[in-house]
C-alpha cells in the first residue's frame, strides 16, 4: 500500500506546528519550504505575515506577545528588559504597552514601524550582565534574569516609574528563586546600590 504523499503546503504547516513560533522565510527555506509555498498559505489565510520576511500560523496562540518574538529574531543583540522581562518572570501584573529592548552601545536599533518599541542603549559592561537565553514558544529569547531586571528598573526609574520598580522588588522578594547576593552585585556594578539598599532594608 502506497503512503499518501505529503504536499509542500502540508509539510510547511507541519513545520510551523512543530516549532510553534515565528519563522523567517530563510529559516523555512533551509527546511526545503519554498517562499512561494509560504505566500500561498498566507493568501489562503493559513499563515500570517508578521513583519517583512516573518510568518506564523494564523490560529497560533503565542504565549508571549508576538511583537517580542519578532523583535528578538530581528536583532541578534536584542535583550528583553524592564517591564518586558518583568512580565516574563511574572514579577508584575502589568501587561507591557511597549516592548522594552536593551542593546549594547554602538548597536543600531532596527527599524520596526509596526511595533511599539522602546530601546535602551547600555554600556557593554552593563549590557552583558545577567543575560539568559530562554526557549519560549519555539524561539530562543534573550532576557535579563530577575535580579538584573530589578536593578535596571531602579536604574531607569525616571523612565518607567519608581512605583513599578518597588512593586517588582517586592514581588521578587517573595519568590523562592531570589538571589540577594547576585542582586547586590548587579546593583554595585550599575552604581545604584545606594538607591536600592533602603528599599531592601525596609523589607527585612
Amino acid at each position: 500500500m502506497k503512503q499518501k504523499r505529503i504536499s509542500a503546503e502540508q509539510k510547511a504547516v507541519a513545520y510551523f506546528k512543530k516549532t510553534a513560533g515565528i519563522i523567517r522565510t530563510s529559516q523555512a527555506t533551509k527546511q526545503g519550504i519554498r517562499a512561494e509555498v509560504l505566500y500561498r498559505l498566507r493568501d489562503k489565510g493559513i499563515l500570517e505575515a508578521v513583519g517583512r520576511g516573518f510568518f506564523k500560523l494564523s490560529d497560533q496562540s503565542v504565549g508571549v506577545d508576538p511583537e517580542l518574538l519578532f523583535i528578538a529574531t530581528k536583532h541578534k543583540n536584542a535583550v528583553l528588559c524592564l517591564t518586558s522581562a518583568l512580565f516574563i518572570h511574572r514579577l508584575t501584573t502589568q501587561i507591557p504597552r511597549q516592548a522594552y529592548i536593551a542593546l549594547p552601545k554602538g548597536s543600531h536599533a532596527p527599524k520596526i514601524s509596526q511595533q511599539k518599541v522602546q530601546f535602551f542603549i547600555m554600556t557593554p559592561e552593563h549590557y552583558k550582565l545577567g543575560i539568559q537565553e530562554l526557549g519560549i514558544d519555539g524561539q530562543k529569547l534573550k532576557v535579563y534574569d530577575p535580579e538584573k531586571t530589578i536593578v535596571d528598573c531602579f536604574k531607569f526609574r525616571n523612565k518607567i516609574g519608581i512605583d513599578l520598580a518597588v512593586e517588582a522588588l517586592k514581588a521578587w522578594n517573595k519568590t523562592k528563586r531570589k538571589n540577594l547576593k547576585k542582586l547586590l552585585s548587579y546593583a554595585e556594578a550599575c552604581r545604584i546600590n545606594k538607591i536600592i539598599s533602603p528599599y531592601l532594608e525596609a523589607m527585612t
